[in-house]
């Protein structure tokens, strides 16, 4: 008979992985939704009413271009937790310890750099120039806001009676709150600052350390090459 003082205590589960932050275009994945609704309507139904090389033709053209739609709009997108970025391109899954990532660059395009120089397009994240030069818009003017009220502070009064005391218009002007908010951002710029915040905070601690690792999605390009051939074997019969 085993006493409590013989039991070895049980070994503990390993710590759990921080959970992923995702980033996503809901823009890309509603206009591929709509093109695969399209594409498969159309092509189904020449699969089934069409005749001769019809058949054949649209298959082809369902297997090129079905898995490039999904490629390009739903597959996208940005995984980061606090060991490390993964990026899931049209064509490729690159994962980069925070340790390897030199900086996030964000112009007509979002990319991220290692240190080795090798850069990255960030596909999930695109930029819009529009949502940007409205955020600025909207920056300049809340800053015009609070450089109207003159910083929320009185300078007159009764005999100087709450001269340079903070009113409740002092308050930030968008938060209702004595706290001062951030700058407007558009939408690609702030996930691209808040992925920065992540890497300076990280790329220093241990589990953050490794090597770039790069895997092409054959899983797209297998079918897609399959219905390009395809098609080029049936316009080469004529």
């Amino acid at each position: 008979m085993t006493t409590p003082e013989d039991q070895s205590p049980a070994p503990r589960p390993p710590a759990p992985e921080s959970k992923d932050r995702i980033y996503r275009s809901p823009a890309g994945i509603a206009a591929g939704v709509l093109l695969l609704g399209l594409v498969g309507w159309l092509g189904l139904d020449a699969i089934l009413v069409g005749k001769g090389r019809t058949p054949w033709l649209a298959l082809a053209t369902l297997l090129l271009l079905v898995p490039l739609i999904v490629a390009f709009t739903l597959r996208p997108a940005v995984y980061a937790n606090d060991d490390r970025l993964r990026v899931r391109n049209p064509f490729r899954v690159i994962a980069l310890p925070w340790g390897e990532v030199d900086s996030l660059r964000s112009g007509y395009s979002n990319e991220v750099v290692t240190h080795a120089g090798a850069k990255f397009q960030l596909w999930a994240i695109p930029v819009s120039l529009r949502a940007r030069k409205k955020a600025h818009r909207q920056e300049a003017k809340a800053e015009a806001d609070r450089e109207g009220r003159g910083g929320g502070r009185r300078t007159g009064g009764l005999g100087g009676f709450g001269a340079g005391e903070p009113t409740a218009r002092g308050a930030n002007a968008r938060t209702g709150t004595g706290v001062p908010e951030g700058p407007v951002r558009a939408e690609g710029d702030k996930i691209i600052h808040e992925l920065r915040l992540l890497r300076e905070v990280r790329e220093k601690a241990a589990g953050a350390q490794g090597e770039v690792t790069i895997r092409w999605a054959w899983e797209i390009m297998g079918p897609a090459a399959a219905g390009a051939v395809l098609l080029g074997i049936l316009f080469g019969l004529g």
